[in-house]
């Protein structure tokens, strides 16, 4: 069934279209090319994938087995590239929750969003000797000398979009990584426009290429615009991440002044860009609801939840299940204590808008804290 909002985008969309044919061309510059929608085959693909993605009671898919939570206390050292990073926050407060039910304690170390501060923090927990280390959203190999002395003191270390893969990690050397896959979220946040626009969208990606995991999911994000012929990128704009408040106005007022109404849909890696481009949609005198319409493949923090459910500049995000993996970091810790392999859970994508998310300010899946609780007998 179609949301009213996904109507309205549709209808604003056909008449940006209509109103670009009658002006001499669909596609500004290139009146020879394909019309805009001639991808029947990959809409109709990522239309369902779309539905899949925004269904938001689904049964817990992970984990329903494992060795029961090990005796005695144990401490986790949760390492964060910063805790004022959303993703990273959420994900340490999933930590001590679970930790509380399964009897361990927790301390977070703050590596400030610096080199130097997440060597320094890694370095300390090191020091600590707990019995595991988390390693929160920073790249491992720029610790290269603080992991090599967890390895060889024996304390496992797992991994929070550590690497660019889920699962373990022989160099660097991780139990495990947890993540969603970023060739899905890239996947399902070009499907999302793709299928929103029926096929007919004038794009905009915004990346930060410094970051290779970054640039990566926003190429992937590329090439899957590429499959419909109607999907076209107008710009693609890369501003660091560190750069973002003072860069983006400007950037999207030239954007806006530059292609107007033919600027439909944006796909940012990560959610901030929007925060940081509302006030020049606004200046613009661009609806909050859009067009352009919003889609952040981020790890969908509160306050891209906060624009979303207010119809503030963004229409949607392809958010982490951030307290579920927290949890998941205490069980595959229990599991490396134990002895045994990794669970490698990986969570499914899904896309939160409006009109599933109830209200919530997070993505926070059912099922998954009676699982575990059953595996550790707690």
């Amino acid at each position: 069934m179609t949301s009213p909002r996904r109507k309205h985008g549709k209808a604003a969309l056909t008449a940006v279209v209509l109103a670009a044919a009658v002006a001499g061309g669909c596609q500004r510059g290139d009146s020879t090319g394909p019309s805009p929608g001639s991808c029947p085959r990959t809409l109709a693909r990522a239309e369902a994938a779309v539905k899949r993605a925004e269904q938001a009671d689904v049964p817990w898919n992970g984990p329903t087995s494992g060795p029961a939570a090990v005796s005695g206390k144990r401490t986790i050292v949760y390492v964060a590239q910063t805790v004022t990073n959303p993703g990273v926050a959420g994900v340490a407060n999933g930590v001590r929750d679970a930790a509380k039910v399964i009897g361990w304690n927790v301390r977070v170390i703050d590596g400030g969003g610096t080199p130097a501060g997440i060597q320094a923090a890694l370095s300390e927990a090191v020091a600590l000797k707990p019995s595991g280390i988390v390693i929160g959203g920073f790249d491992p190999e720029s610790t290269a000398r603080q992991v090599a002395e967890a390895d060889a003191a024996g304390i496992p270390l797992v991994g929070w979009h550590a690497v660019a893969a889920p699962g373990p990690s022989k160099k660097p050397k991780l139990f495990t990584n947890i993540t969603t896959r970023v060739e899905d979220v890239a996947g399902i946040s070009a499907d999302w426009v793709i299928s929103q626009s029926d096929g007919r969208a004038g794009v905009v990606i915004f990346t930060d290429a410094s970051i290779p995991f970054a640039k990566h999911k926003s190429e992937l994000i590329r090439k899957e615009l590429s499959t419909c012929a109607g999907a076209k990128l107008l710009s693609y704009e890369n501003i660091p991440l560190p750069d973002a408040s003072s860069r983006t106005p400007q950037e999207v007022s030239f954007l806006l002044s530059r292609f107007q109404d033919e600027w439909t849909h944006s796909i940012a890696i990560n959610d901030l860009y929007f925060a940081d481009a509302a006030p020049a949609f606004r200046a613009a005198g661009k609806p909050g609801s859009g067009p352009p319409f919003n889609i952040g493949a981020g790890d969908g923090d509160p306050s891209a939840f906060q624009r979303i459910n207010s119809d503030q500049n963004q229409a949607a995000t392809v958010p982490e299940p951030l307290s579920q993996q927290g949890w998941q970091v205490i069980d595959e810790f229990n599991r490396a204590f134990s002895g045994q392999e990794p669970s490698e859970y990986i969570a499914p994508i899904h896309i939160s808008t409006a009109a599933n998310s109830g209200g919530a300010t997070a993505w926070d899946p059912s099922g998954y804290r009676a699982a575990y609780r059953k595996i550790w007998r707690k």
